[in-house]
């Protein structure tokens, strides 16, 4: 993960999109309004979430989390309705916070199962709904664009999250994070 990856990434997308034929574009539908709407949500919730950070930072100890069980349920209920990526941050920034006097590499050698549980809980938990994921809204956004008939936001979480993906959040606390200290 260097600047270097990125910018060899970044010029991959830049170069494929000036090469591609119009046509091919034209025939998918392609259309950066899905994009712009993510980037813009995306923006708007990372810059809002700086003072929050502070806060977070400066009373980690006070919060009431101590097992990793409880940064799986947090992090993951909260992934739930605000995009997964900032809900990481949050959570990750409370562990550093529980420990500030130490780097950030001592902090995630003895926090390892609390960065396990905040990744599974954030990334598995972001799929309940549109909002908890944004690749999740921007493929909805997608479809809809198509014409295709997309299920509500409750109809969603009652269908497909509570009945399928609930008894899996289940069954991952047991298993990794139940008893865990």
């Amino acid at each position: 993960k260097s600047p270097l990856r990125e910018g060899i990434i970044l010029a991959a997308a830049i170069l494929s999109y000036l090469t591609a034929s119009r046509e091919a574009y034209q025939g998918n539908q392609f259309d950066f309004a899905p994009i712009r709407e993510v980037a813009i949500l995306f923006f708007g919730i990372f810059v809002t979430m700086i003072p929050a950070l502070h806060w977070l930072s400066v009373n980690a100890d006070r919060l009431g989390l101590s097992h990793p069980g409880d940064f799986f349920w947090g992090s993951g209920m909260l992934s739930s309705v605000l995009d997964n990526a900032p809900t990481y941050l949050n959570f990750y920034t409370v562990i550093l916070g529980r420990d500030p006097a130490h780097s950030i590499d001592s902090v995630l050698a003895s926090s390892g199962l609390f960065i396990q549980a905040i990744s599974a809980g954030s990334v598995f938990f972001g799929a309940n709904t549109y909002i908890g994921n944004g690749p999740n809204f921007m493929v909805k956004s997608v479809a809809e664009q198509a014409g295709m008939k997309t299920p509500s936001f409750m109809g969603y979480i009652i269908r497909y999250a509570i009945p399928i993906l609930f008894p899996l959040y289940l069954a991952i606390w047991f298993l990794f994070f139940r008893g865990a200290s």
